[in-house]
């Protein structure tokens, strides 16, 4: 059985630590990189670890040697300063393609956010839900670092023929945490069943898809993920009773009024 070696970007993060033991397969070495510490391999486990910042170039290089997809995680995951979400989303963002053109990397996989298109109003696209292809609209700094990963992503697949696909993901945690979650939470089993899909695409691409749930009060469209066969099985309506309240108009919600370039909770 030939073995595949998938390197992730911000290992020791939320959604690194969640994806992690989901990821494990018998044909399979996870690289796990960060800039913290990342938790020692248990029994069972085939991981590399491997210490290092998605904006040193020489860094990436070496981690991205005898790749065979990357799913990138690293970055600020909440607003902060300008200058620092330029240096590590976007200047990071374009140095871990750049090192994956070089070593021939041929997949990645890009962690946006649903901040890319908050000032998307919730009804504007129907019942149908908003499409996952729809224009960027950031609600915040880290939202257009966001937007301009998946912009970063859409030149490497177009100049380079790198299959690429882009995450807006919504709400990825255990539970969601409050009404707005409701709409665009991601499952960590769920993520791992999405991720599985673009590790699996057959036919090298540029894809925006929506990263939630089988959510019942969803607000955006499954379409684009469960045409590379994705498919939900958890719903965050089993945690509404705890989480009342109204969705809000827009996508982003209380993002959308929230100071520029503080970092804060997201």
């Amino acid at each position: 059985m030939p073995e595949h070696r998938v390197l992730i970007t911000g290992a020791a993060g939320a959604v690194g630590k969640l994806l992690r033991p989901r990821l494990i397969r018998d044909d399979r070495i996870l690289r796990l990189l960060d800039v913290q510490p990342i938790a020692a391999a248990v029994p069972g486990e085939r991981v590399e670890i491997v210490p290092g910042s998605v904006t040193d170039p020489a860094s990436m290089t070496a981690a991205c040697r005898d790749v065979d997809a990357i799913i990138h995680l690293g970055g600020l995951s909440r607003e902060d300063d300008w200058e620092r979400l330029l240096a590590i989303n976007i200047d990071g963002t374009r140095t871990i393609l750049e090192a994956a053109r070089t070593a021939g990397v041929p997949r990645v996989v890009l962690a946006s956010s649903n901040h890319a298109a908050g000032f998307r109003h919730i009804g504007e696209a129907g019942p149908g839900g908003l499409p996952a292809d729809s224009n960027p609209r950031p609600d915040t700094y880290y939202g257009v670092s966001k937007a301009a990963m998946e912009a970063l992503g859409s030149l490497y697949h177009s100049r380079f023929g790198m299959d690429v696909t882009c995450l807006r993901i919504g709400s990825c945690f255990e539970r969601p945490a409050d009404v707005r979650q409701l709409s665009l939470w991601l499952s960590p089993d769920d993520c791992a069943r999405l991720i599985e899909c673009c590790l699996a695409t057959t036919e090298p691409a540029y894809r925006v898809l929506w990263g939630v749930s089988a959510n019942t009060r969803a607000v955006v469209s499954p379409g684009a993920a469960e045409a590379i066969g994705y498919k939900s099985l958890d719903d965050a309506e089993r945690f509404a009773a705890d989480l009342p309240g109204t969705l809000p108009d827009l996508l982003g919600g209380e993002f959308c009024t929230t100071p520029l370039g503080r970092p804060g909770p997201m």
